[in-house]
């Protein structure tokens, strides 16, 4: 459990996070003199230190946005808690939470109002764990051309964790569904800064939330959840975008109307088509909440410009992942994807997890381009060429390698 002291600490690393300069010495200041470069325009970025937190990729501090390094993926299946990306929308975030105090309050459309204990939930209800992909709708942005605005983020975004708590519906069920119910409203303990900005709240179809999967999460990697990443208590939605995860999660209520509001009828929001995509340039004619994960796959342990051995065998590892489907099979090319050889799959974690996936290839001397492509159990594979839309949401490609081999 984080204690109050522990709290005070976040509270200090917090305020020096946000550029105040109360403490000399801070692990922020000092990591924040060392920068990494992402691979497209003004991609320099700070490497900075949050409390619970390896250093990380800074793309704001208010509030608090941190990306992981792309090599993370390359050291194991499941993200490590200290390099889990950290993604806020309102700037006054919690900096004090009292475990024995907090509640969880389920209102609305519901038979029995509940509020209950971090105990409570860890006690009164069977606990659920499964491996699930937590990944931002904006994750890999940078990389779209034309350039779009948000958040210009690399590939690091995203993280696997095994996630432990509650099923959300379980706790609905305790609470009693009324007639007339048709969406469920979360929010958390994170809060704006000024009056005009709408208080961050998200919303899900009520089958959806009864769907036994979504989650109200207490425990990430069997350890409680990083603060930074939700303590105590967060919305975990397999296969789905980070906008429905809700960290410090406090309140549920049960509508009986679709939620109108910003985040869900303004914001998130992808082109209304097969491909989430519109011409470069161009705006949808409509659009509708964004939702599950398009398929991905990435190569981890060989960077791009690296220089290889030719003529003899180079050992290729990487991710993929998609929606909840599963991955069923990984390909490599070494032609640019003029021809494809099969890859082997990995553990299967579960179809909410990252695939790992392996190969070997001999390469003649001169340059390649390495591609990697994943096919979901529904068919589904990646595009060739990228895809755009003006939030830059959902980027799913076969992704390139450039090698010189030697």
């Amino acid at each position: 459990m984080v204690t109050r002291r522990q709290a005070l600490r976040s509270v200090g690393g917090m305020v020096l996070g946000y550029g105040a300069s109360l403490v000399a010495g801070s692990r922020v200041a000092a990591a924040a003199a060392e920068t990494i470069t992402l691979p497209f325009a003004n991609g320099e970025r700070p490497l900075v230190t949050y409390p619970g937190k390896r250093a990380l990729i800074g793309l704001t501090s208010r509030p608090p946005q941190l990306e992981t390094p792309f090599s993370v993926f390359n050291e194991g299946i499941l993200t490590p808690n200290d390099a889990f990306f950290v993604r806020y929308h309102l700037a006054d975030i919690p900096l004090e939470i009292d475990p024995a105090a907090f509640r969880l309050e389920v209102k609305g459309k519901v038979s029995t109002p509940l509020s209950l204990s971090l105990d409570e939930l860890k006690t009164k209800f069977d606990p659920v764990e499964y491996v699930a992909v937590h990944q931002c709708s904006g994750n890999s942005r940078g990389f779209f051309d034309p350039r779009v605005g948000g958040g210009q983020a690399g590939n690091g975004l995203m993280g696997n964790a095994r996630w432990k708590g509650v099923p959300l519906k379980a706790v609905l069920e305790k609470a009693g569904i009324a007639s007339g119910a048709v969406e469920v409203y979360f929010t958390g303990l994170d809060n704006p800064v000024i009056p005009e900005t709408p208080r961050f709240a998200k919303s899900l179809k009520l089958d959806h939330a009864l769907d036994g999967e979504v989650m109200l999460a207490y425990q990430m990697n069997g350890e409680d959840l990083p603060w930074l990443n939700g303590f105590p208590l967060r919305l975990v939605v397999p296969g789905y975008f980070g906008t429905y995860w809700v960290k410090h999660l406090n309140q549920i209520a049960v509508l009986d109307k679709p939620l109108d509001n910003f985040w869900m009828s303004t914001a998130y929001r992808i082109p209304d088509n097969d491909c989430a995509c519109v011409p470069a340039g161009g705006k949808p004619e409509k659009t509708v909440p964004i939702g599950r994960f398009a398929v991905r796959s990435f190569l981890t342990n060989v960077l791009d410009g690296a220089k290889v051995a030719a003529g003899k065998p180079l050992a290729l590892r990487g991710i993929a992942f998609d929606g909840g489907s599963g991955i069923a099979r990984v390909e490599v090319s070494a032609d640019g994807g003029k021809t494809f050889m099969p890859a082997a799959l990995g553990a299967d974690l579960g179809k909410y997890s990252f695939r790992e996936w392996t190969a070997n290839m001999t390469l003649p001397a001169g340059p390649h381009a390495l591609k990697v492509r994943a096919t979901n159990a529904l068919g589904q594979t990646q595009p060739m060429e990228a895809r755009w839309n003006p939030s830059g949401y959902m980027r799913s490609v076969v992704e390139t390698t450039n090698v010189v081999a030697g």
